[in-house]
């Protein structure tokens, strides 16, 4: 491991002063996913700056009827919080489905959304890979890609993200929050994420320095009927193969209002934008949410190997949007 500088910050103006100072520097949050890529080499930053203890930490409704939830919250207290609970379930399951109860308690909500792939090649760095070493290759398209990308990808990478949170909050329409020297700033969670192209080392759309102060959802009275689901290879602290967070609001037996946004099937949590307009307005009947699936899937180039993700995908969506048109008209 590099040697390093590290320090305390005190307020947000302080830390955001070093990373424009310094660009080799990096925030330290519960340090879950940077402190392992030290640990391999694949980020070596000359000074960490721990924002740990920056009053960042609570949970707060807004006056528009949405939640405010700052960066330093941890997993554990978001997935906990009562009025997430009850306005925004899929989000707590979503943390819930995530890692250990251990990480959890370490983890916050801003390095949740920053948290790196875990694609093999990333990790290793005896390979290529166009996110570590731009131009480099992608050794993954013809190599191990099992677990890798079928909506979004590119010839340059094929990579997924690794965040069960995020995905709950691209369905929520989620606005993150960031301040730099220059001043506070946001961007839709759907912006946040850069689509991979020709840049996947360019991975989310902050300036540079910036410090995620907060997420804010803005009121969804639908997401109260939502529920996360997600599919891995063994029954505890795994990343998903697939997941989906879906919310749906049906009244006589006709679907009015619907979010869903995908998991492990892209570099970024992916919102199903033609799956929610394929069943506004439709019958909330199985025929419905398959076509609504099959919209959604008609996109999707997987790779020789990871072609199961479709049907399993779709599988799941079926499965989740017919879960929650039950308990919608219960």
């Amino acid at each position: 491991m590099r040697e390093f500088g590290y320090e305390r910050a005190s307020d947000v103006s302080g830390a955001v002063a070093v990373l424009g100072a310094d660009p080799e520097a990096r925030y330290l949050g519960g340090g879950t996913n940077l402190v392992d890529l030290m640990k391999i080499g694949v980020e070596r930053p000359a000074h960490l700056v721990d924002v740990r203890e920056l009053p960042l930490d609570s949970v707060e409704s807004t006056p528009d009827g949405g939640l405010r939830i700052g960066a330093t919250v941890t997993n554990s207290d978001l997935a906990a919080h009562p009025e997430v609970r009850l306005r925004y379930p899929a989000l707590a399951q979503a943390v819930l489905a995530g890692a250990s109860g251990q990480l959890r308690n370490m983890a916050t909500v801003g390095g949740n959304l920053l948290q790196r792939t875990r694609c093999g090649y990333f990790t290793d760095v005896s390979k290529p890979c166009n996110k570590r070493e731009p131009g480099s290759g992608c050794p993954a398209i013809e190599g191990e890609h099992r677990n890798h990308a079928i909506l979004g990808a590119s010839e340059h990478c094929v990579a997924v993200h690794p965040s069960d949170m995020g995905v709950a909050l691209a369905a929520f329409d989620a606005v993150v929050e960031y301040e730099t020297a220059e001043g506070k700033g946001e961007l839709a969670l759907t912006d946040f994420y850069r689509p991979v192209g020709d840049t996947p080392h360019l991975e989310t759309g902050l300036p540079a320095g910036a410090l995620i102060t907060a997420v804010t959802l803005p009121p969804a009275p639908v997401a109260a009927n939502s529920t996360y689901r997600k599919v891995r290879e063994r029954a505890s602290y795994a990343f998903a193969i697939g997941s989906v967070a879906a919310a749906v609001d049906v009244q006589d037996g006709v679907v009015r209002d619907a979010r869903i946004a995908l998991g492990a099937v892209a570099s970024r949590p992916w919102r199903a934008r033609a799956a929610e307009a394929a069943l506004i307005g439709q019958p909330a009947e199985g025929a419905t949410f398959a076509a609504a699936a099959d919209a959604e899937l008609a996109a999707a180039k997987p790779l020789p190997d990871s072609t199961y993700k479709v049907p399993l995908m779709r599988n799941l969506i079926v499965a989740l949007l017919t879960e929650l048109a039950s308990e919608a008209t219960r």
